[in-house]
């Protein structure tokens, strides 16, 4: 039990393999945040609200039975593939400012993907239940694994050892195909603006920066999680290193 507490609090190689990678999500988190609020201000000159911007959108592209609802929450919008429904917060429903366009744009862009059946897109969804099931697994398999003395040759400990690994290799794996997921519908959200005249030409550089900065947040993410992940293969494989 003493080494079990000691690897799973205490062991520097966690925060040499890890830490790093946990700073860059929280400035990642934060930069997003700042963008946001940075660029929440004023009026576009269109004068288009964020609503109006995501209906003119989805008219545009065919996809009148795409519907557009509140959600509560800050920065909580998404779109849900399985109802056709673009959620935006109040603030994006009704502003008026880059971020709150930029945002609904976004969102519109995933209903586009679904609507064209965006092949990565299509994968995400497909892993959704088996990343869930490995999500819930994964902890609890490394725990048990080491409690079996799985790094010290235990063929059971290191079996649970195993498939925790397995299943914190799906969650990395959702992550990985998240990104190019969301940052195509960022593309698709740029070209709409910048062609559709809803977003005058010198307004566009600070649509693009909201844009962007968010999908930075997943490359975070999805480093954060190769780097938890290598650092479990790095134990397995390894062993504690103190026989």
């Amino acid at each position: 039990m003493p080494d079990f507490i000691a690897f799973l609090f205490f062991d520097p190689r966690y925060f040499l393999f890890v830490g790093p990678f946990l700073l860059l999500a929280m400035w990642a988190n934060w930069k997003v945040k700042g963008t946001f609020e940075k660029y929440n201000k004023g009026s576009l000159r269109s004068g288009l609200s964020g609503l109006e911007v995501a209906r003119m959108i989805l008219q545009a592209s065919g996809l009148r039975d795409v519907k557009i609802e509140s959600v509560p929450g800050m920065l909580m919008d998404h779109y849900d593939p399985q109802d056709r429904t673009v959620r935006l917060s109040q603030e994006i429903l009704t502003g008026r400012t880059p971020s709150a366009v930029a945002v609904a744009a976004h969102e519109c862009g995933h209903a586009l993907q679904h609507a064209e059946n965006y092949k990565p897109m299509e994968a995400r969804a497909s892993l959704v239940p088996i990343v869930g099931l490995g999500s819930r697994l994964a902890m609890p398999m490394f725990l048990i694994g080491m409690l079996l003395g799985g790094l010290r040759g235990s063929p059971l400990g290191a079996a649970a050892l195993w498939v925790g690994v397995i299943g914190f290799g799906m969650a990395v794996l959702f992550h990985l195909v998240t990104l190019p997921v969301e940052f195509d519908a960022s593309r698709r959200a740029f070209r709409i603006l910048e062609g559709s005249g809803m977003v005058a030409a010198d307004e566009m550089p600070a649509v693009k920066k909201v844009l962007y900065a968010a999908g930075f947040t997943y490359v975070a993410a999805a480093l954060t999680a190769l780097a938890e992940l290598a650092y479990w293969l790095m134990l397995i494989m390894g062993g504690s290193g103190d026989d």
